[in-house]
């Protein structure tokens, strides 16, 4: 990744970093440790990788406090370096051009409120009653309903849609294809036959959001569905109606949070996790990769449910004996139930 060059005694000021090494030498890049070059920035975070720091060729390494001997070339020390790097490439990060103003293309409906500061890109749509913050982007192809709002400097990278009454906080990113405030699964059977309920409830999302490609976040039904300031969603999740996710909770790729859920805060969801809905899961609980969450989560933690991929044929082998488990339970209590009888006896 490319982007502006710095100066190691500014960009360690800027950090928070301990430098060892000539603060005039300039970085502009980041790279990883083993293809990493002159004007690179590189970090070790996992010490499985001490061997590529070793022969590096960056510039500039951010490591902790104890792999600074180990490193051939200049060193910013912290004692979070994967959070140095983080912080580094949002300094280094080529920034988008951004010009405020209407493109032509644009349809922005006369009752609408948009900052002059705010940019509406080629082909959007604001509709009536819409406001648009100062510093706002708003992508092409991207759609606003009537009565939606997005705070300011936040960015709809390109076809995103926020649906009526919607509202987006300040320094939120949303990534192509995200679709907020559909409606709700919200369904009542008649003898057999499937009868639409309005989903009348709004989306709230909060400072500092950031929502991954593809991810959709469904309007309440009665309620509105909540995300807390500085929650982070990955792309292809789907958050159904009057959920409630507390603030700077993580939720990975192709999650799933049914209907009614409240989830506490700073909670790590990981990949294709599935939850039951109307459930709650407390403040700081951590839910592994794959697992099914169908009963609330009380208290913090990690919590894991599911199997890990096994060879087919070790796991062939598993499967038949799983099926039999409640047989094995029945023999096992008659076994202890004799044995207590002999004991007993004796």
């Amino acid at each position: 990744m490319s982007g502006r060059e710095w100066p190691l005694g500014r960009l360690a000021k800027r950090l928070g970093a301990e430098l060892h090494g000539d603060p005039e030498r300039v970085v502009r890049a980041i790279a990883p440790l083993g293809v990493a070059g002159e004007g690179d920035l590189s970090f070790l975070a996992n010490r499985r990788y001490l061997r590529d720091l070793r022969t590096t060729r960056a510039s500039a390494v951010i490591v902790g406090p104890g792999d600074a001997e180990a490193s051939p070339t200049a060193v910013l020390v912290l004692p979070n370096p994967y959070l140095g790097y983080a912080r580094a490439a949002s300094l280094m990060a080529d920034t988008p051009p951004f010009a405020a103003g209407i493109h032509p293309s644009a349809v922005v409906d006369a009752a609408a409120a948009v900052s002059p500061e705010a940019s509406i890109g080629p082909l959007a749509v604001v509709g009536a009653g819409a406001t648009v913050g100062a510093g706002a982007r708003i992508g092409p192809g991207s759609v606003l309903a009537p009565e939606a709002a997005v705070g300011e400097e936040t960015r709809l990278v390109a076809n995103v849609t926020v649906c009526r009454g919607v509202r987006i906080g300040a320094r939120c990113l949303l990534h192509p294809g995200v679709v907020i405030g559909a409606d709700g699964f919200g369904l009542a059977n008649d003898a057999g036959k499937w009868i639409k309920i309005p989903q009348l409830g709004r989306v709230e999302v909060g400072d500092d959001v950031e929502v991954g490609a593809n991810t959709t976040i469904d309007r309440g039904a009665l309620q509105d569905t909540v995300v807390g300031d500085g929650v982070k969603i990955d792309n292809q999740v789907q958050i159904a109606h009057n959920v409630s996710i507390g603030p700077d909770t993580a939720i990975a790729g192709c999650v799933a949070v049914a209907g009614s859920v409240r989830i506490g805060a700073r909670c790590i969801i990981e990949g294709a996790v599935m939850i039951s809905g109307h459930l709650e899961i407390a403040d700081d609980v951590h839910v592994t990769g794959g697992s099914a969450v169908a009963k609330s989560i009380a208290q913090s933690g990690i919590w894991s449910s599911g199997m890990p991929a096994q060879e087919s044929h070790v796991w062939r082998k598993m499967w038949i004996r799983m099926q039999k488990l409640d047989e094995y339970a029945r023999r096992l209590a008659r076994l202890e139930r004799q044995g207590s009888g002999r004991k007993t006896d004796e």
